[in-house]
């Protein structure tokens, strides 16, 4: 009975064992806990320069979202993050219905100004950044989009290398209101970048128009995958920070 016992154990202990190994290589899946996960723009605002855009940063890396009197006309601010630094940007242009915005937004880092002009049309299409100076890093350069009260804005920070041995930034937004994904990519040691875009179906990223080239898949707020661009291996991958 003692042997027959021991053997028993051995037996609940080896079952507890492998029960514990494969919910160990269960991937999880995931979520960025400081972002939202519902749209912050309002209805009101879907086709007007009011609202809330979001966006990533090269150079180094970053998000970046403008608060355009979103919830109050006296709210025009925004907050940028970059490597891991926040910071809050303000500015004194008012809001003007159907008008043409644009507006420097300023703010301290590091004991310095940063300073970031933004300009959207009086519709709330074209957002684009035309002038940043931002202590510490040069050549910032910006992927910007409206979010809309359907269409929440995601925001990715990521890298890609090559089998040839290159490597770099690859930061990107996803987006239902842009019909897939867009963003910059920047090799290491670049000051230029190149524009990146593709679709976005069933969760997984395709390169370009269509879906005849999967690059990766999404689980959860993360992004991960190996494709071929002609000459090369890439494998990009990236997380959600807004």
């Amino acid at each position: 009975m003692r042997k027959l016992l021991m053997l028993s154990c051995a037996s609940l202990l080896l079952f507890t064992i492998s029960c514990k190994k494969k919910k160990d290589n269960v991937e999880e899946k995931y979520v960025c806990a400081s972002c939202s996960q519902t749209p912050e723009g309002i209805a009101a605002n879907d086709n007007s320069s009011k609202g809330i855009y979001k966006g990533v940063i090269i150079g180094s890396s970053g998000t970046i979202k403008f608060d355009i009197a979103n919830t109050s006309s006296n709210s025009i601010t925004a907050t940028m993050i970059i490597d891991g630094t926040k910071v809050t940007l303000t500015s004194t242009v008012a809001w003007a219905a159907g008008q043409l915005y644009v507006a420097p937004f300023k703010g301290t880092l590091n004991g310095q100004e940063a300073s970031v002009t933004f300009s959207v049309s009086g519709s709330g299409t074209g957002a684009t950044i035309v002038a940043a100076s931002i202590p510490g890093h040069s050549n910032p350069i910006f992927s910007i989009a409206k979010e809309t009260s359907t269409a929440l804005v995601r925001c990715y920070e990521g890298t890609y290398s090559t089998s040839d041995k290159e490597a770099g930034r690859f930061n990107i937004i996803v987006s239902t209101l842009l019909k897939g994904w867009t963003g910059k990519s920047r090799q290491d040691g670049k000051t230029t970048s190149t524009d990146i875009g593709g679709s976005y179906v069933n969760d997984k990223l395709y390169w370009g128009n269509g879906t005849s080239t999967e690059i990766a898949t999404m689980n959860g707020d993360a992004f991960i995958g190996t494709f071929n661009d002609g000459s090369s291996n890439v494998t990009v991958k990236g997380k959600r920070t807004l």
